[in-house]
């Protein structure tokens, strides 16, 4: 293997910013833009706030049924632009798109249809629940947008075009907070809806965000979102690796998001000042995830393209690199929440008990974060290379053999204070640190879908498992 002192560190790290820079800056401004969306309905009372958090985590739990299908097409659009090899980039993106609307579809029926139901899952609370309905009816139908956007800055990504994802999401953002003025309180003429007003705001910033995207990648004779007829050009080979390649991440989505909906019916049943505090949480752990993001999505493209390209001792090193400097970033991020976290707090409705509460939320979201997003690094990692298995089964091994457990034990059955019960999701990430690290080092997770990948596979496999007895001697 090559040594550090021959890694092109300045090569890399440029690549890192050019990828990773934009989509950190992306989901930063997602999410300012859901900050103030917190700030401005503020005023309309906690439990305005603690609705329309649970109503978020509604969107999680879409979120994870989808985001199997983006992990698995990412692998795919990065492997195939490393090999230049366009009719996969378009097939696969069609494929992965229609899996994902299919997803964005049953998400809006259940928020428009049966928004009674989704509330009544996620908290006990008439008051709460009442509003989250209201909310649910309008910003469903947001849903289906929101997922052709995440689609289309997917494959954006992986082919290394950021910045229309990143300009889309500044048009979008700032049309959602004029938007949310002039809805929630009635301004220019308009009658004030209050938390429908929210929602409607944020039904049109979707539709915006998609007319943007469109625009602009026409506009620079992007081809691969308009090529509509080789989209659906699937063959029965392509939709076999296709699907072999997504399962495990699309289990791995769909099991942790139902694990992760269990944990917030159990938060969602403690007081009304926890829910208020959860709720503000959430959007303040954006922050830390929007970096973490940008960082996804380089290992994706940087170590995918790559794999695809068949340089795989350059993928093995870039690898490594990226879980170090994650860790480093998100931990310099945490500490700047940690500094500014009262007042942030407060301006959004915090005080008292809830207010007491968030402080302990992200104080323990700030010790355990750095490892979670590292664990989250290795494991984008290794589905770039092919790799969907791994991660995968450990994460959910452990959410439902430790997590869940310690999660209702401690807040149904022992009913242990609020705060103990939220450090217990995060028991896990230790441990699968440890063994993710394991794995990374044995560079076992490269596993190419492109001919040119498959080539030099042997030679990599001979080269590291020499070394390897080498170093163990």
């Amino acid at each position: 293997m090559r040594n550090r002192s021959q890694f092109a560190w300045k090569s890399f790290l440029k690549s890192l910013m050019v990828i990773a820079l934009p989509v950190a800056l992306q989901n930063m401004l997602t999410t300012t833009g859901s900050m103030v969306d917190t700030m401005m309905i503020a005023p309309l009372g906690e439990n305005t706030v603690g609705a329309v958090g649970l109503c978020a985590q509604f969107s999680s739990l879409m979120f994870a049924g989808y985001w199997g299908f983006v992990g698995g097409g990412m692998l795919f659009f990065s492997q195939y632009w490393g090999a230049q090899d366009d009719d996969g980039i378009e097939r696969s993106y069609g494929l992965t798109l229609v899996c994902m609307m299919c997803v964005g579809l049953l998400a809006c029926g259940f928020a428009v249809f049966a928004p009674e139901l989704v509330m009544g899952l996620y908290t006990d609370k008439q008051s709460i629940q009442t509003i989250g309905v209201q909310y649910l009816r309008i910003v469903g139908f947001a849903y289906p947008l929101q997922v052709f956007s995440v689609a289309m800055s997917a494959l954006l990504r992986s082919t290394e075009r950021v910045r229309i994802p990143l300009y889309a999401s500044i048009v979008s953002v700032l049309s959602n907070i004029f938007l949310n003025w002039v809805f929630i309180y009635g301004k220019l003429g308009a009658a004030a809806m209050g938390v429908q007003g929210a929602a409607l705001a944020t039904t049109c910033a979707a539709a915006i965000n998609v007319a943007v995207t469109m625009v602009l990648a026409r506009r620079q004779n992007y081809r691969y979102l308009f090529r509509f007829r080789s989209h659906f050009r699937w063959n029965r080979a392509l939709v076999k690796v296709y699907f072999v390649k997504c399962f495990p991440i699309l289990c791995n989505e769909v099991l942790i998001g139902v694990g992760n909906m269990v944990i917030n019916i159990v938060l969602g049943r403690q007081s009304e000042q926890a829910i208020a505090a959860i709720a503000v949480f959430r959007t303040l752990e954006g922050m830390v995830i929007s970096f973490f993001s940008g960082f996804s999505s380089a290992a994706s493209v940087l170590v995918g393209a790559k794999v695809g390209a068949g340089e795989l001792e350059e993928a093995y090193e870039r690898a490594k690199r990226l879980v170090l400097l994650c860790g480093g970033t998100i931990a310099v991020l945490c500490m700047v929440l940690l500094a500014v976290h009262k007042p942030l707090l407060g301006v959004m409705s915090l005080s008292g008990e809830s207010l007491r509460l968030g402080s302990g939320l992200l104080m323990i979201y700030c010790a355990a974060g750095v490892i979670r997003m590292c664990n989250w690094t290795q494991n984008d990692t290794f589905r770039s290379a092919g790799d969907a298995s791994f991660g995968t089964i450990l994460e959910i091994t452990f959410m439902y053999c430790m997590v869940l457990p310690a999660v209702c034990l401690s807040g149904l059955v022992w009913k242990l204070p609020f705060l103990m019960v939220f450090a217990c999701c995060y028991l896990d990430e230790p441990i699968r640190f440890l063994l993710m690290q394991r794995h990374l080092y044995s560079g076992k997770w490269i596993r190419p879908v492109t001919p040119q990948g498959m080539a030099a596979l042997a030679g990599f496999r001979k080269k590291y498992g020499e070394t390897e007895k080498t170093e163990t001697k």
